[in-house]
């Protein structure tokens, strides 16, 4: 299946949650927000969402400064 990751077209095979997802792409967890479809998902629910075949996801990562 195919899904749209922060605009470029990524192949995933078989199902995977979001948390899955998150781990395959070795992003730190704490840092980030993820939006689903224009929704933005809770972390408490990455494990319970599975990715559908054309879903659109943004990653977001918070950077710290001063």
């Amino acid at each position: 299946m195919q899904i749209l990751l922060n605009g470029e077209t990524k192949e995933i095979s078989g199902q995977i949650s979001l948390q899955a997802l998150v781990e395959n792409l070795e992003l730190k967890e704490g840092r980030i927000a993820i939006e689903l479809n224009q929704f933005v998902v809770k972390r408490k629910d990455w494990y319970s969402v599975i990715l559908q075949d054309g879903d659109r996801l943004e990653v977001v990562h918070f950077v710290g400064g001063g």
